[in-house]
């Protein structure tokens, strides 16, 4: 059986230091920090990145994007992003 969308955060959460949740919810900015550290997604030296550039950046890292261009790469992880990204926690 294919893990749901909650599973597969609750994974990516757990793999990158952070606590499950219970309820569904989407990743905090400090989640997808970690996140970010976890797969070497580069957010840049600039600062505090916003969670568009940290998303795309992160979807850059796992090989989902070619360019980290937060206008391009869409809003909130899909099903499809999440599985990508914790299979590269996994490895």
């Amino acid at each position: 059986m294919m893990p749901t969308v909650d599973a597969l955060r609750n994974e990516i959460r757990v793999a990158v230091g952070r606590y499950e949740r219970r309820e569904s919810t989407g990743f905090t900015k400090e989640a997808l920090a970690a996140i970010c550290d976890a797969v070497g997604a580069d957010v840049g030296a600039a600062g505090r990145p916003s969670k568009p550039e940290m998303r795309a950046a992160i979807r850059a890292s796992v090989g989902l994007a070619d360019d980290p261009d937060p206008d391009a790469s869409g809003g909130a992880f899909r099903k499809a992003d999440l599985e990508a990204i914790a299979e590269a926690l996994r490895e």
